[in-house]
């Protein structure tokens, strides 16, 4: 599980630090693709696998699977992190989720977002407003 918030930067060659916390459930791989909300997710090899097996299930006449599945695996780049943590985030990549140089890379759970830092804070400071006001259970019946 990804927890937390890190706020590292890309460097001149277009690499971003994991997180610490990070490295060691990625080490053997991952996976970063287009996320919603103009953001980048990247999850460990085996965990977009699995996401892979949820979606071959998806029946192929249903139009919003096959443009979700395109855009995702069209955008993914694979990669095992180097020594340092570090991982390439290729141009189309960065141009997609508006990444110059300062990010926020948050844990999601299963996965790790990564924004672009202002549009991150704005994300949030529009979403807390609306996680405390919340008067119903999301999903219903789930917490």
């Amino acid at each position: 599980m990804f927890l937390g918030t890190y706020a590292p930067r890309l460097d001149d060659k277009s690499r971003l630090v994991l997180p610490a916390k990070f490295r060691e459930p990625l080490a053997e791989g991952l996976v970063i693709t287009k996320g919603q909300e103009r953001c980048l997710y990247v999850w460990p090899l085996a965990e977009f696998q699995s996401v892979t097996e949820q979606l071959r299930r998806a029946p192929l006449t249903s139009k919003s699977a096959r443009d979700y599945m395109r855009v995702l695996f069209a955008g993914a780049h694979d990669e095992v992190p180097d020594k340092q943590g570090r991982v390439t985030v290729p141009p189309p990549l960065r141009d997609y989720a508006g990444l110059r140089r300062d990010c926020a890379v948050i844990g999601a759970n299963t996965r790790v977002e990564v924004w672009d830092a202002t549009a991150w804070e704005q994300y949030l400071a529009a979403q807390e407003d609306a996680f405390s006001a919340l008067s119903q259970e999301v999903p219903p019946g789930l917490l």
